[in-house]
């Protein structure tokens, strides 16, 4: 991996306002479907791991919108 793909991957990326504004977008878009999710699925395993998915969805996004794009983008 090249070292400027590591700092891309692991270095705080301050937001602007507009990210700010995009991250909070986002964020409201994932917390709406699970609290449906949450009414409507029965507890269990099944239930567990569809949030725990939708979690890992909002932190890939939340990346996308700080990262800087590469060209393979």
């Amino acid at each position: 991996m090249a070292p400027d793909e590591i700092d891309r991957r692991f270095t705080f990326h301050t937001p602007t306002s507009d990210k700010a504004t995009e991250h909070q977008h986002v964020r409201g878009l994932f917390r709406g479907l699970v609290e449906e999710l949450n009414e409507r699925l029965p507890e269990g395993r099944e239930k567990s791991l569809a949030i725990t998915k939708l979690e890992e969805g909002l932190m890939r996004s939340n990346a996308a919108i700080a990262r800087p794009q590469t060209e393979e983008a």
